[in-house]
């Protein structure tokens, strides 16, 4: 499937029964449904990221890990990690391209024991976006035009996002730093607001 076109005049992207429309997609096994939380309640959005080995962009790597065919011998760290069963609803490449891994009507498995706002297991009623990147290399202006025109796609179709956008780190701050100190969340906000 080709890679989407990056363009401060596209129109908003479209979901289209918890498929975006402007993915690639790669489904997932690692996800089920949600426990209590209809599609019309989903009330948050987590900003993580991911690189694979750590600090290297590229590749299949990150694809490899949510669909569970990671090779354990193709970098001595992913040994540790290999049999993890994780995934996120979508990856936003440094050049832009999203690959969506689980419908957003569906349970993603990003946040693990997490809490916002006093409600824990976020999965439940969270997306997760990673952004491939590390906590301190700054993130492109591709990532944050795609991120900035999916976050608007998804508020306008899960409304109560609007409000409740947040980092991995805020919701499980003793194990996590993503999206890490180089987001730098007044740009991502502004051009939500300048789209």
């Amino acid at each position: 499937m080709p890679k989407p076109t990056i363009s401060q005049s596209d129109a908003i992207m479209t979901i289209n029964q918890g498929w975006l429309e402007q993915a690639e997609k790669c489904i997932s096994p690692h996800y089920d449904q949600r426990e209590h939380c209809a599609s019309d309640e989903i009330s948050l959005l987590v900003i993580h990221n991911i690189s694979l080995p750590a600090r290297q962009f590229g590749g299949q790597y990150i694809s490899d890990l949510f669909l569970g065919r990671l090779d354990p011998q193709a970098h001595p760290s992913f040994e540790e990690i290999y049999q993890l069963r994780v995934s996120a609803h979508c990856l936003i490449r440094r050049d832009g391209q999203i690959i969506q891994y689980v419908s957003f009507n569906d349970r993603a498995w990003h946040a693990g024991v997490s809490n916002y706002q006093g409600k824990e297991k976020c999965n439940d009623f969270s997306i997760g976006i990673e952004l491939e990147g590390a906590d301190d290399i700054p993130y492109t202006n591709e990532q944050y035009q795609q991120l900035s025109q999916l976050t608007l796609s998804l508020i306008t179709t899960y409304p109560l996002i609007a409000g409740n956008i947040t980092g991995h780190c805020d919701i499980a701050p003793s194990r996590k730093t993503d999206p890490g100190d180089a987001f730098d969340w007044q740009k991502y906000q502004q051009m939500i607001l300048n789209n």
